[in-house]
């Protein structure tokens, strides 16, 4: 295994500063590495061993960690054993679509307790707060939690939340989601902090975790499935732009696809047309091939020779909107993600970059999604264990 270290420069200032600072690298310390002994992690963060001792003592006083066993085998006397106490807080991912609400709770540690997913057919907008909370609190119940157990809920939607307003943007295919006081309406509702963030903007932050834009500080993940839209990482942070409408790249104009002349009217036309799932299993027809969806029709596609020229063509469609992309961001990466992509698998992603080669000057790198699950949802999970552990490892 491999150990990660914390830098270990002086540090100056006051006394209950450096003790904050020290205790907030030892918890992420055990968090990356799993249970440590006073000597590791005073050898990972240059602690001496008696200011090491203290801080353990600090942190088990409080709750942040717990002893779970002793080091055995090795030379001298066992030491004592330290993780991050897994009951010290809780957290929900929801990822709403216009089909169904599924819902996962983790600890602190984040691991996953239980996960829950309900029907929207038949909710009425009135009643999406109270239906959503009936789902996060079914899921607490199976991660055998009690009611209020929750620091923070992370949601992600399909839409683009106005960070001056609040109101949801770009999301006229979800009924129930539009109140200008709806963070607040859910925050009663679950009794506990809510964010909204865009689904897509939650995949990313998934890949850029432990995926496939780890370790990435630029780059740009297309999703594909039934509809289309996009996530713009710049500088290790995301990119939401003024409104939060950053990455609604299904509007964009691009060649070959009707374009709407009137978009305060209606938004019709771009980037949608050409390669969202209707568009996809049209090309599909025309070539001979078939499927429920998207994701079908390309996987059925894989192996033959109407397929691949089906493939082709597709891969180029997806090109056409990623130069546009890449000739204004110019990321590091591309990462595709969606069912669209992850149905076509790796031939669909050699396509890609081909294409994306041949139009466009800036050429990132193109890889799949490589998240373990499902991105929205783990997305939604990482952003909620980041703020609850930002806010827990430094203020106890």
């Amino acid at each position: 295994m491999t150990t990660r270290k914390t830098p270990r420069s002086p540090l100056a200032g006051t006394p209950s500063l450096l003790r904050a600072i020290n205790d907030r690298a030892a918890l992420e310390l055990l968090l990356a590495n799993g249970p440590l002994s006073r000597t590791q992690i005073g050898s990972l963060t240059g602690l001496s061993k008696p200011t090491a001792s203290q801080l353990l003592a600090r942190l088990e006083a409080v709750g942040l960690v717990v002893p779970v066993g002793t080091t055995a085998g090795g030379p001298g006397p066992n030491a004592q054993l330290y993780q991050v106490n897994p009951a010290a807080a809780h957290v929900a991912g929801v990822d709403v679509t216009s089909t169904s609400v599924r819902v996962a709770v983790a600890d602190i540690t984040g691991t996953t307790l239980a996960e829950h997913r309900v029907s929207t057919k038949g909710w009425s907008a009135a009643e999406t707060v109270e239906r959503v909370a009936e789902a996060v609190a079914e899921t607490v119940r199976r991660a055998q939690l009690a009611p209020g157990a929750l620091r923070e809920v992370v949601i992600g939607i399909g839409g683009a939340p106005d960070p001056v307003t609040g109101k949801l943007r770009y999301a006229s295919h979800l009924p129930g989601w539009h109140s200008p006081r709806l963070v607040e309406e859910l925050e009663l509702a679950l009794g506990a902090p809510v964010s909204i963030e865009n689904d897509v903007n939650l995949a990313a932050v998934a890949e850029q975790a432990g995926g496939a834009a780890a370790g990435c500080e630029d780059f740009v993940l297309l999703w594909a499935e039934e509809g289309i839209g996009a996530a713009i990482v710049l500088a290790g942070r995301l990119h939401r732009g003024f409104t939060g409408g950053a990455g609604e790249v299904g509007y964009m104009p691009v060649p070959d696809a009707p374009v709407s002349l009137n978009s305060r009217r209606k938004v019709t036309g771009g980037f949608q047309d050409l390669a969202g799932e209707p568009a996809v299993l049209a090309l599909a027809r025309r070539h001979g091939l078939r499927g429920a969806d998207a994701a079908q029709a390309v996987a059925g596609a894989l192996g033959t020779a109407e397929g691949e020229a089906f493939l082709t063509e597709l891969a180029e469609r997806l090109a056409v909107g990623l130069a546009v992309i890449a000739s204004v961001v110019d990321p590091e990466l591309v990462v595709l993600s969606g069912g669209t992509p992850t149905a076509g698998g790796e031939r669909l992603r050699e396509l890609v970059q081909e294409a994306l080669g041949r139009m466009s000057i800036p050429r990132p790198e193109v890889r799949l999604s490589a998240v373990p699950g499902p991105p929205v949802l783990t997305g939604a999970l990482q952003r909620a264990l980041a703020s609850t552990r930002d806010v827990l490892f430094s203020t106890h």
